[in-house]
Formats: structure tokens, C-alpha cells, sequence
């Protein structure tokens, strides 16, 4: 399986950011899986490729020309992937991705989950989006998340399609099982 990774370019504030991005990794190395994320040798993103390497997963990198330039990108990997824009960078990831899982991160690292879990929602693609929950970071959104639902603006059948976990190994299991978005149309 492909599990694709959004995550932080930073490293946070938080040592156990960075230990839970290495350990996602190291259990999708494990497993036997394949590592799908930025491409950057930086932040959660370097922590987390290198994690899977150092199991001996394959890992593809998508990184766009710009940050390409600023030489953040991971020497590494098993393909390193150069595309012109970030458009074209979160496509190619769609596209590679089996299942998809949210590190600690900033804007970028949200507008990649909530994208991929639209697609999800609207049927574009039937592909599991979970949150890996390190120290409670997501619990915040989560708890917004179900006050969308309360408020009439999120189906709970489309909250539903969002799994989250603290630990990896169960968060990765519980996304393997997913089936499809339920009454994935507005």
C-alpha cells in the first residue's frame, strides 16, 4: 500500500512531533509499505521519510521547482519527483496515495487534508484520510469539526470519513479497512 503523508516542514515545538513522524515511518517501513510525501529532507518531512528508510521502504517524493530551489530536498529517496507547482505536486500525490495520513503541520499541511478529504466527500476518489493525533494536536479541530456537524454544515457521514489516532500502527489499520465515502455527494 501507498500511504501518503502530509506534514509539517518544520519541526515544531514539540520533540514528540518529531519521534511520532519517525515512527510513522518506521511502521509503514515495517509493514512493508511505501512512503508518499513532500519530498523535503526537513521538519516532520524529513522525519518521517527518514523513518521509513531507515526500514527499508520505498519512498517518492513530490516536490515542486520553487522549494526545489531553496535545497530542502531529501537526496535519499527511492524516486524524487521535480514537478513546476504545488497544484501539480498535490495531484501527483492524490494520485499515488492509497490512503492518506495528516502529521502535525501548518497551512499547507491543512489545505493538503482538507483537499484530499473533499475528494473523498464528493466521491471524486475513495480514498481513507486520518489524522495522526500526537500529544492531542488535532483535538481542537476535532472538537470544531463536530460542532460543524452540530451546526447542520458537515453530514456525519462525511465527519465519519476523517479517522484520527495517537498511535500509527492503528491509525494505518483502521484506514486500510476504510470502505468508501458513505453518501459521498452533497
Amino acid at each position: 500500500m501507498k500511504i501518503c503523508v502530509f506534514a509539517g516542514s518544520s519541526p515544531g515545538t514539540q520533540a514528540a512531533f518529531a519521534e511520532a513522524a519517525c515512527a510513522l515511518g518506521e511502521v509503514i517501513g515495517r509493514d512493508g509499505h511505501t512512503l508518499v510525501y513532500g519530498g523535503a529532507r526537513v521538519g516532520l518531512m524529513g522525519a518521517v521519510a527518514d523513518g521509513a528508510l531507515a526500514q527499508g521502504a520505498d519512498v517518492i517524493g513530490v516536490l515542486p521547482e520553487a522549494i526545489a530551489a531553496m535545497e530542502v530536498a531529501h537526496t535519499g529517496l527511492t524516486e524524487l519527483h521535480i514537478c513546476a507547482t504545488m497544484h501539480e505536486r498535490k495531484a501527483m500525490m492524490a494520485q499515488l496515495g492509497d490512503i492518506f495520513i495528516c502529521l502535525p503541520g501548518g497551512i499547507g499541511s491543512m489545505e493538503e487534508l482538507f483537499e484530499i478529504w473533499t475528494w473523498t466527500q464528493l466521491g471524486i476518489h475513495q480514498k481513507a484520510v486520518g489524522l495522526l493525533d500526537v500529544n492531542d494536536y488535532y483535538q481542537p479541530l476535532l472538537y470544531f469539526l463536530d460542532r460543524q456537524v452540530d451546526a447542520g454544515f458537515v453530514k456525519p457521514a462525511h465527519r465519519a470519513i476523517l479517522g484520527h489516532d495517537h498511535d500509527p500502527a492503528a491509525l494505518i489499520a483502521v484506514l486500510a479497512g476504510f470502505a468508501g465515502a458513505a453518501e459521498a455527494k452533497l
